[in-house]
């Protein structure tokens, strides 16, 4: 069949050597300039269909990508010059080590425009097929449907597929915290170690780790007995930062209460009495090697499996001290809305979710009460 030329300028369908079917149309690219569009197809109503959606689309004014990507190229553009750029280090190791470690093998050699739902599902059923988590798989979902995202707003695609992809519903591993005994027994554990005052951050504000080895004498006011909490310490690849709080909520002013100045002031005269060797940094820090350096996160975690065992209670991570705290405060009394403050979360939903997560405790002594109403007891 011979070759038809559309009306006004619309594009062109013919027939190539090969027998397939193919179109051509001039459109807008996201630059503003004029390019050339080929579309191919196994039949002409095929490639009939495709011409005329993408005409459809040219008439409303959406560019076609000035050239095209493939899904790895536009991943190294996109952690370069995108999330480098206004992510945290934390979050841009964590997202390029997806890229490098999962998406770019599994995917990166598809062009950008030519993802489907299809495509990106088998890809997460087989990771999951190959033993990684529901979670790990998650993660790879959440940062290709970042990518893509963005790549909507340069207007290069038109919809998110990864959005679209179905997986398993991850459930949270339940984190039993601590009572209120096993936190006296841990701190009287460690109430001989130079990081006591450190720990007791932890279990009374529910600092976390990072903001804990990150506090500054800077920011311990005792004339007005405020702890002002404003920077982190982190492990990020091979680099330890000092940097901004996780979140604007985590920047938070604390009352210094009686038992914490107490632990603070001791640790202050410890290290007048004991000044960094040479060679130190000079970082301010209320709690530093012997050296005056940031403490490893990873050798503070080490320090506090060692108090629990010290200590005899159970061996929970550092950040479900957190949990531990929220417990604790939910005990007490204390409105959800004055913990979240102390706690540093964005939303008032996640210290709500914590406060609901009641013990076996309550629970007995709530179905109890609830026996003594149904028998009539007074």
């Amino acid at each position: 069949m011979a070759g038809r030329r559309r009306p006004n300028g619309e594009g062109t369908i013919y027939r190539r050597k090969d027998g397939r079917w193919e179109a051509a149309m001039y459109a807008t690219t996201n630059t503003g300039t004029r390019k050339r569009v080929r579309i191919y197809g196994q039949s002409r109503n095929e490639v009939h269909a495709k011409l005329t959606d993408e005409t459809a689309k040219a008439h409303r004014g959406v560019p076609v990508p000035e050239h095209g990507w493939r899904l790895e190229a536009y991943l190294d553009y996109w952690l370069e010059e995108v999330i480098r750029r206004v992510r945290r280090p934390a979050t841009y190791s964590l997202y390029e080590m997806i890229v490098r470690r999962y998406l770019k093998p599994g995917l990166g050699k598809r062009q950008l425009t030519r993802l489907t739902v299809p495509i990106v599902q088998m890809f997460m059923n087989e990771r999951l097929g190959a033993g990684d988590s529901v979670r790990k798989v998650q993660v790879m979902r959440t940062v290709l449907s970042s990518a893509l995202t963005r790549a909507m707003r340069e207007e290069l695609l038109s919809r998110n597929v990864a959005q679209l992809v179905a997986l398993p519903e991850w459930t949270r591993k339940e984190v039993q915290a601590w009572s209120a005994d096993e936190a006296r027994a841990f701190l009287n554990a460690a109430q001989v170690h130079s990081l006591y005052a450190a720990f007791l951050l932890l279990l009374v504000y529910g600092l976390r780790r990072g903001e804990v080895l990150g506090l500054r004498w800077s920011d311990v006011d005792f004339d007005n007995e405020m702890i002002r909490i404003r920077q982190q310490v982190q492990r990020v690849g091979h680099q330890l930062l000092i940097g901004p709080t996780k979140t604007h909520a985590s920047r938070r002013d604390l009352p210094m209460i009686e038992m914490v100045g107490a632990a603070l002031t001791k640790r202050h005269d410890q290290q007048v009495k004991r000044p960094a060797a040479s060679g130190g940094t000079d970082h301010d820090l209320v709690f530093t090697t012997a050296t005056g350096r940031p403490i490893e996160p990873r050798n503070f975690v080490r320090t506090f499996d060692y108090l629990c065992a010290a200590a005899g209670v159970r061996r929970i991570r550092v950040h479900d001290l957190r949990r531990t705290v929220a417990s604790l405060l939910n005990k007490l009394g204390i409105p959800a809305r004055d913990a979240q403050l102390i706690l540093g979360h964005t939303r008032i939903a996640l210290t709500q979710e914590i406060y609901t997560e009641v013990d076996q405790e309550s629970r007995a002594d709530a179905l109890n009460r609830m026996q003594g109403l149904l028998a009539g007891d007074r």
